[in-house]
């Protein structure tokens, strides 16, 4: 599996739909009025994805392990939000199925890509002989 980039990875594609899933779900009237509760659920959103990408960019497998790992409590995070958004009434059962799935979806690759990561004998550029 050659990869150039983070956009190149199916774990940020995803987490990016999400974020902006999550997005736009807080626009909702209700839910726009919790400040904090929105700060909270789009931070941890965009955590999965940016984390994603940063690890990707240390060109090393340890380092991109660890990220991965915030990434998935990212996402964890953001799947425990949703359903207190459902239980304060700001989305419905429709809506809080199609975060569950997503988040489902990607901590479920997210893992694939760490135990790939920790057997591959490539372990990145960073770790290359100069």
């Amino acid at each position: 599996m050659t990869l150039s980039s983070f956009e190149d990875l199916d774990i940020w594609k995803e987490a990016r739909e999400l974020a902006k899933v999550i997005r736009n779900l807080t626009r909702n009237e209700k839910f726009s009025k919790d400040f904090r509760f929105v700060a909270q659920i789009t931070s941890s959103s965009g955590s999965t994805m940016d984390n994603v990408a940063e690890g990707f960019e240390r060109d090393g497998h340890k380092e991109f392990i660890q990220f991965l790992y915030i990434a998935k409590a990212s996402n964890g995070e953001c799947r425990s939000q949703a359903y207190r958004a459902f239980d304060a009434s700001f989305i419905n059962q429709e809506e809080l199925d199609d975060i569950l799935s997503r988040t489902s979806s990607i901590r479920n690759k997210t893992q694939g890509l760490i135990k790939y990561l920790k057997n591959s004998q490539h372990k990145g550029t960073k770790y290359k002989q100069v």
